[in-house]
C-alpha cells in the first residue's frame, strides 16, 4: 500500500541529514577547490590549463560511468533483499576514506589524483542513488516535492557551512598554500562521516526480506528484475519520457557543477573574495530554490514545477555567457561600472536557484512515478539517466573547450537544457502515478 501519513520528523529529519552530509563532498572536491586546485596546481598547465580541464571532465565522466553501471542491478537487488541501508552504508564509507586519501596526492601526481577521484566520486554519486530510494517510504505521493525540497535546501545548508569552514581555515587555492589546502580531502571527508550519524541512527528499512541468496545469485536476480522492467518499460512511458528529460537536465546540471568555480578563475578573472562570495550566493539561492520550489510542486504539480526550473536554467545559461557582454551593456546603457566578476554574480543568483529547484524536482517526480518494492530498482534507473548524463556532459564540454575554450563552450548548456523542456512535455503526471499504482497492485504478493 502507499503511505497515507508522513513518515516519523525524525526519520525525515535523518533522511535529510545524509544530503546535509554529501553536499560537503560535493562542494569542496568537485565544485569550490578541489577542481580548481587539480587543474591549476596539480595538473597547472596555464595559461589556458586545457590538458588540467581535460583531466577532470575524463575523471569525473569515468567515475559517473561506474555508476551508470552499477546503479540499477544494485538498486535491483537491494529491493530483492530489502538491504538498502546496508548499501548506503557501503557507499558512505568508500566515500568518506578515500576522500580523505586526496590528502596524500602531489603537484604532478595526474595518475594517482585521478583515479582517487574517480573512486571518491562514485562513491558519493552511487549513494546519491541509494538514499533518495528511501524517498517514497516518507510520505504521500503529493508531500515528496517539499520532502525533497527540505532535504536538498538543507544539502546546500551543509555545503555552505562545510565550504565557508574550509575557505576560512584553508586559504587560497595555490602552489604557495598547497601544504594548508591538500587538508581539503581529510576535512571533508570527515564532514561526510559525522553529519551523516543520523541517518543511519534514525532512518527506517522497510518492507519484508527476502530469503539469503549467494552473492552470485543476487546479481543473477539483480539483472533479471532489471531485464524485467525494461520487458515491461512501455507501461511506464511517463517515467521513461521523464528519464530522457533528466539526461539533458543532468547533463547542464553536472556541468555547472564541475566547471562554473573553474570558468569564474579562468574565464571571468575573479578576485578571491569575489569567489568566497559567489560560493556563498549559491548555496543560499540553492537552499531557497530548493525549499520554495518543493513547496510550489505540492501545489502546483511535479511536472509543472520541473518545466519552470528548466526556463529558470536557460535564464541563468544565457547571464552566465553573456557576462562580458553585459558588462558592457551596462556601463554603456545606464553608466554602471562595475567589473564583470560583480556582474557574473548576478549569473551565480540565477544559477544557484535553479541548481536546488531542479534537482530537487526531478528527484520528487521520480518518486511520484515509482511503484511499490521498486523504489531502489527505479531510483538506480534516474542514478543512471543522471550519471549517463554526467559522463555525456563532461566530455562533451572537455572536447567543446578542448577546441573554442571555456568561455564560448559553456553555450552547450543552453542546448540541453533546452531539449529537457522538449523531452518532458509528452509527461501526464497523474497517469504516471497511477500507473505505479496498479504495477504495484499487480506485482503485491
Amino acid at each position: 500500500m502507499s503511505h497515507s501519513e508522513l513518515a516519523p520528523k525524525k526519520e525525515i529529519f535523518g533522511w535529510a541529514m545524509f544530503d546535509f552530509a554529501n553536499q560537503g563532498y560535493t562542494l569542496l572536491i568537485i565544485t569550490v577547490i578541489y577542481g580548481d586546485l587539480f587543474t591549476r596546481v596539480i595538473v597547472g598547465d596555464a595559461p589556458d590549463y586545457r590538458l588540467g580541464n581535460l583531466l577532470w571532465s575524463v575523471a569525473l565522466a569515468a567515475s559517473y560511468l561506474l555508476v551508470v553501471v552499477a546503479n540499477p542491478i544494485c538498486g535491483a537487488i537491494m529491493d530483492y533483499t530489502q538491504s538498502r541501508k546496508r548499501f548506503l552504508f557501503g557507499s558512505y564509507v568508500l566515500t568518506v576514506i578515500s576522500t580523505a586519501l586526496l590528502y596524500f596526492i602531489e603537484p604532478g601526481w595526474h595518475t594517482a589524483a585521478v583515479l582517487l577521484i574517480i573512486l571518491s566520486n562514485f562513491a558519493y554519486s552511487i549513494g546519491e542513488g541509494f538514499i533518495a530510494s528511501f524517498l517514497p517510504d516518507l510520505g504521500p505521493r503529493k508531500a515528496l516535492g517539499w520532502i525533497s525540497g527540505l532535504g536538498w535546501g538543507l544539502g546546500y545548508i551543509g555545503g555552505l557551512v562545510a565550504a565557508i569552514f574550509a575557505l576560512l581555515f584553508l586559504g587560497d587555492v595555490s602552489a604557495a598554500n598547497y601544504e594548508t589546502i591538500r587538508w581539503v580531502g581529510p576535512f571533508a571527508g570527515a564532514f561526510f562521516l559525522i553529519a551523516a550519524i543520523p541517518t543511519f541512527l534514525w532512518l527506517k528499512e522497510r518492507h519484508a526480506t527476502m530469503p539469503p541468496v549467494s552473492q552470485t545469485g543476487l546479481v543473477r536476480i539483480g539483472l533479471r528484475r532489471v531485464a524485467t522492467t525494461w520487458r515491461e518499460v512501455h507501461h511506464f512511458r511517463d517515467l521513461r519520457a521523464l528519464l530522457v528529460s533528466v539526461f539533458f537536465t543532468m547533463s547542464g546540471v553536472y556541468i555547472i557543477i564541475a566547471f562554473s568555480f573553474i570558468y569564474g578563475a579562468q574565464v571571468i578573472g575573479w578576485d578571491e573574495d569575489v569567489r568566497v562570495l559567489m560560493f556563498i550566493i549559491v548555496q543560499i539561492t540553492a537552499a531557497l530554490g530548493a525549499v520554495g520550489f518543493g513547496w510550489l510542486q505540492s501545489r502546483l504539480g511535479a511536472r509543472t514545477t520541473y518545466l519552470m526550473t528548466l526556463v529558470l536554467w536557460l535564464v541563468a545559461i544565457l547571464a552566465i555567457w553573456q557576462t562580458p557582454a553585459l558588462t558592457e551593456a551596462m556601463r554603456a546603457g545606464f553608466g554602471v561600472d562595475w567589473e564583470a566578476q560583480y556582474v557574473f554574480l548576478v549569473a551565480g543568483v540565477l544559477a544557484g536557484a535553479s541548481l536546488g529547484s531542479s534537482q530537487s524536482a526531478t528527484r520528487a517526480l521520480v518518486g511520484v512515478l515509482t511503484p511499490r518494492g521498486k523504489e531502489g530498482e527505479f531510483f538506480g534507473l534516474w542514478g543512471m539517466a543522471s550519471k549517463l548524463a554526467a559522463v555525456f556532459g563532461m566530455l562533451g564540454l572537455g572536447a567543446l573547450q578542448w577546441g573554442l575554450g571555456l568561455a564560448d563552450a559553456i553555450v552547450f548548456c543552453l542546448v540541453l537544457f533546452a531539449m529537457a523542456i522538449v523531452t518532458v512535455l509528452p509527461v501526464n503526471e497523474s497517469r504516471g502515478a497511477e500507473a505505479a499504482e496498479q504495477w504495484r497492485d499487480a506485482a503485491a504478493p
